[in-house]
């Protein structure tokens, strides 16, 4: 299943995904964290000591690598100057498996804090002010669009902050999205714009609430979220204590309920890979009309197969 956490600056969805994602793997559960968000603290948030540097690539370094890889047989797709992060899979692509013997996962992934982990990238110098982070973010959507993953396994995403996680069609990639909001005026701007933005697509959303210190913290939310609320995470000395770098104690028995909530929410969702592949298809549609098949100077509309099924099916086929 694939688990986004989304949210404003500031709000704590980076210490979520790391807090989710360290929950389920303890569990041995098979679970995969990626950084998507332009900060790149999920490394540090899962443990990382800051005088240390994540050692394997990020994704956006080998984008065109990783294109060549899934690309794989797929005669819809002439060359991989000709396929863009939205392109759909179709026959003759290579399909992942979650922490499958791939080169994807072969050379992205390091295990932090017992987490396998995979990063989008910082900004280099190169990038300031000729490129937008979601140029970055490609490679992410590629992998989420290639990976047919199964009940029991997870890929948990710490999206970008705010309402700027709309700008590409990554929002559309997941099973679960999860929206971090404090009980502030200014997170719950950003929340009513998330729901609106999702619910015109039918992406389902559920609200977490963070820094709840008390009664009052958690009325306000409940008054203002509703039924989207599905739950909250007191005020932790745990948490704080790891961002001080004092690694010790355990997570107050109420969050660990918390993360025990959230993942039972995650195992609820049917999957629904119909669903998934027409949004696939959409966005790519959308993106080849408003800027890639004037990049690539090719009709980028011809790359969709109308007869791939996505999911297990397909992986089976392969065999």
């Amino acid at each position: 299943m694939r688990v986004a956490f989304v949210g404003k600056g500031g709000s704590g969805k980076t210490t979520l995904s790391a807090l989710f994602s360290r929950h389920v793997a303890h569990s041995g559960a098979p679970v995969v964290a990626i950084d998507g968000d332009i900060n790149q603290h999920l490394a540090y948030a899962l443990g990382l000591d800051e005088n240390e540097v994540f050692a394997a690539p990020p994704l956006s370094a080998r984008t065109g690598e990783i294109k060549g890889y899934l690309r794989g047989t797929n005669p819809r797709i002439p060359s991989i100057e000709a396929m863009v992060k939205t392109t759909p899979p179709g026959r003759g692509s290579r399909l992942l498996r979650l922490l499958g013997d791939d080169k994807v996962h072969s050379h992205h992934v390091q295990e932090v804090g017992g987490v396998p982990l995979m990063v989008t990238g910082a900004f280099a110098e190169s990038d300031l002010g000729v490129a937008c982070y979601h140029s970055k973010l490609g490679a992410v959507e590629l992998y989420l669009n290639h990976l047919v993953d199964g009940p029991g396994e997870y890929a948990v995403v710490d999206m970008t902050a705010g309402a700027d996680a709309f700008a590409s069609g990554l929002f559309t990639r997941f099973d679960m999205t999860f929206l971090v909001v404090e009980p502030t005026r200014k997170s719950l701007s950003v929340y009513r714009q998330y729901r609106d933005h999702a619910a015109e697509f039918d992406i389902p959303v559920a609200v977490v609430g963070n820094k709840v210190t008390g009664e009052d913290d958690l009325l306000y939310l409940k008054e203002h979220v509703g039924d989207d609320l599905l739950a909250h995470v007191a005020q932790s000395s745990y948490v704080r204590a790891q961002e001080q770098g004092r690694g010790r104690g355990e997570l107050e028995p109420h969050n660990t309920r918390t993360l025990d909530l959230l993942r039972a929410a995650v195992d609820a969702r049917p999957k629904d890979w119909a669903a998934f592949q027409k949004h696939a298809v959409e966005f790519h549609l959308r993106n080849a009309a408003a800027w890639a098949n004037e990049a690539t100077g090719q009709d980028l509309a011809t790359q969709i197969d109308p007869d791939f099924q996505h999911g297990p099916t397909a992986l089976a086929a392969l065999v």
